[in-house]
């Protein structure tokens, strides 16, 4: 295509920066080249943050961005520097706290203003282009008239972003009580949504791992209240809107109170997290429809979200092309009545009752997002057809569906290759083979385990961030390091294959080097190899994805067990304390710290197999939901220090050990299932 403007980011790989490449705004990206123009021409920097899937990125792009008349003003009055969040998560962190700190709120895409030296004086989120250009036209004045005055609130807001990270040393005694978990779940319990899931608010996100530990806390301390809202929430989900029931996996979150809309971008990172939680759902409840859910995620990752390496891309787009060619929100997933009439014939009407093609499910011009109400027996009953006639049918009407929308405008690729993201769908993997026995989930784990040890890990064990075109860029962060531990650890407890065990710690050790600070007993969100930003973050708060420092508390848990390493328990142990005093009144933003403190508050097993026949035994004790525990196992001899001296040539041994004592070894799993409370 011939284009009438083109700027840097011209040469970049990430999508989301290419989407801007033809913008007649002079975008550069993040580098010290930019950060000198600024400084040589002593210009103020506009630093806009979006990522390829934001809906209202692309509005403010077009809106503004793409308006010649804007850009003049841009590029006339400042340096202009385009940042992709998923590929700079470091970046983005600095700048989401000045603009939390600035008006309260946040989100994307996120716009800063700041000095030459990089300091934010003004920032916001979207802007409609009126807005925007009355800004930058008072700033731009102000900056030329009175730059004293910018600088003096620079120096201010300064001391605000580094006092956020700032993480006081908890000097109380180490108590990890269950009434304090109790006493925080309690709290957390009165934003419960007991009819239609979730929690009492709108916009809905999945929030997964909140459930993966409600689900876990209900299951050891026997809570059935509880048990029941967290599968209530889980069928609510996957029964909405959110869940994609034609193609699978899942949007990002519910527009409204019943998971009915959706904003329709699709993040590896959701679902990823959620065929883990479904999962261990369908442990639990042997829920036939968590175990479709799982199945026809995997599929939807499978087909649209994975490259022949085994790799993983990023998202798809919220936005598609209509049949008219106006590119709309969830054009490529909405069906109208007439459309639906035709493709389904004479089952329109029992696909209607199924679906809710009534005022139920509809949504806005004539379109329909499919959701569920009733159960399939429900269905069955109410309609007098026989249950499993219905599951032939619910079959054969998503292969049509699917089979239709291919034909549509796809929504936009993110094709870009994330560590971390990488290592959570790589374990989500492991979790449904763990749960259903599928050898296709094992060989898709290890496929992507083995890109990332060969592509992401270099010589001194250190990680990339970023996968593409064949080339790894930009220095790790803490979450890459902290989720490709845990997966590496589960890949482990699935195969028993030490490999993977001693790249975990080794990448520990890494970690333990060039992120963790002594003083604080916390872990920085930048290696200290990484330039300097104006403040070094650190993330201890856990939201859609858990923070990465709760995953490294974890790791460094079951890490101690394996290596016999009581300064990684100490460690682990220290964090938590240090977090604990925030925990109570917002239970919700730290539920993998409390995940964490019922492996300090309850027994917590290890179970050693050890024996020709390791691998069955695993896979019998599998099929029982133990959250409480760690897996080490062997079909030979070991020196490791939990199978040292533990290997029987005749027979295969389980051990089962809590508090450094152990249980006489049994040979049968339900044996062991007895001693675990």
């Amino acid at each position: 295509m011939e284009h009438e403007y083109t700027n840097d980011l011209i040469h970049e790989t990430s999508p989301y920066l290419l989407q801007h490449a033809h913008n007649p705004v002079n975008w550069k990206p993040w580098g010290e080249k930019a950060l000198d123009q600024a400084k040589k021409e002593n210009k103020l920097i506009i630093v806009s943050i979006g990522y390829a899937a934001c809906h209202w990125c692309h509005v403010m792009e077009h809106e503004s961005f793409e308006d010649p008349k804007v850009a003049e003003i841009m590029n006339t009055n400042f340096i202009n520097i385009k940042v992709d969040r998923e590929e700079r998560p470091d970046i983005d962190q600095v700048y989401m706290n000045a603009v939390q700190l600035m008006t309260g709120s946040g989100g994307w895409p996120l716009n800063m203003i700041t000095l030459p030296d990089g300091r934010p004086v003004w920032g916001g989120t979207y802007f409609p282009k009126g807005n925007w250009v009355d800004a930058l036209e008072q700033i731009a004045g102000l900056h030329e008239k009175q730059p004293d005055k910018l600088v003096e609130y620079a120096d201010k807001l300064e001391q605000g972003i580094k006092a956020v990270d700032v993480i006081d040393v908890n000097t109380n005694e180490i108590n990890f009580e269950k009434e304090f978990i109790a006493s925080s779940v309690k709290e957390w319990s009165a934003n419960f949504d007991h009819q239609k899931g979730g929690t009492k608010r709108v916009p809905k996100f999945m929030m997964p791992n909140n459930y993966q530990f409600l689900l876990r806390y209900a299951y050891q301390t026997n809570d059935e209240e509880l048990l029941a809202f967290v599968k209530n929430t889980l069928q609510k989900i996957s029964y909405g809107g959110v869940y994609d029931h034609i193609g699978g996996g899942f949007s990002r979150y519910s527009t409204d109170d019943k998971w009915h809309v959706p904003h329709f971008e699709k993040m590896l990172y959701d679902n990823a997290q959620l065929v883990s939680l479904y999962s261990d759902a369908y442990l639990i409840t042997k829920d036939p429809w968590f175990k479709t859910v799982v199945y026809e995620t995997l599929d939807f990752v499978s087909r649209e979200l994975t490259n022949e390496e085994g790799a993983f891309y990023s998202s798809l787009d919220a936005d598609s092309n209509t049949p008219e060619g106006e590119l709309e929100e969830g054009a490529f997933y909405v069906w109208t009545k007439e459309e639906l009439k035709k493709l389904l014939e004479e089952d329109y009407e029992l696909f209607s009752s199924y679906y809710n093609i009534n005022a139920y499910g509809f949504w806005e011009k004539e379109n329909y997002v499919l959701i569920r109400k009733d159960t399939d027996q429900k269905i069955s009953d109410d309609n007098n057809i026989n249950s499993e006639i219905l599951a032939e049918k619910v079959s054969n009407w998503k292969k049509v569906l699917l089979q239709e929308r291919e034909e549509r405008s796809r929504p936009r690729l993110d094709d870009k290759t994330l560590t971390s993201w990488n290592a959570l769908m790589l374990k989500g993997y492991l979790d449904a083979y763990r749960v259903f026995g599928e050898k296709a989930f094992l060989n898709a784990a290890i496929k992507n385990a083995t890109f990332i040890t060969k592509n992401q890990l270099q010589n001194n064990q250190s990680l990339f961030h970023n996968y593409k075109n064949g080339k790894s860029t930009v220095n790790g962060y803490l979450e890459d390091y902290a989720l490709v531990i845990e997966a590496f650890i589960v890949l482990y407890q699935n195969t028993f294959d030490s490999e993977w065990l001693d790249i975990a710690n080794q990448l520990t050790e890494y970690t333990l080097t060039h992120f963790f600070d002594k003083t604080k007993n916390i872990f920085y969100f930048t290696s200290d190899e990484d330039p300097e930003l104006i403040s070094r973050t650190i993330e201890y708060n856990d939201n859609v994805i858990p923070a990465s420092n709760s995953i490294m508390g974890k790791n460094l848990f079951l890490l101690s067990h394996y290596y016999d390493r009581s300064d990684y328990k100490e460690i682990s142990e220290k964090m938590l304390h240090n977090i604990q005093p925030q925990i109570e009144s917002y239970a919700s933003g730290y539920s993998n710290w409390l995940d964490l403190m019922l492996n300090f508050s309850f027994n917590f097993y290890e179970l050693v197999i050890v024996g020709n026949d390791a691998e069955n035994k695993l896979k019998e004790l599998n099929q029982t939901y133990i959250p409480n525990k760690l897996l080490a196992g062997s079909v030979s001899d070991s020196d490791q220090a939990l199978l040292k001296n533990r290997f029987d040539q005749d027979r295969t041994l389980i051990y089962t050990c809590v508090n450094n004592a152990c249980k006489f070894p049994v040979e049968d799993t339900n044996e062991v299932l007895k001693m675990i409370d």
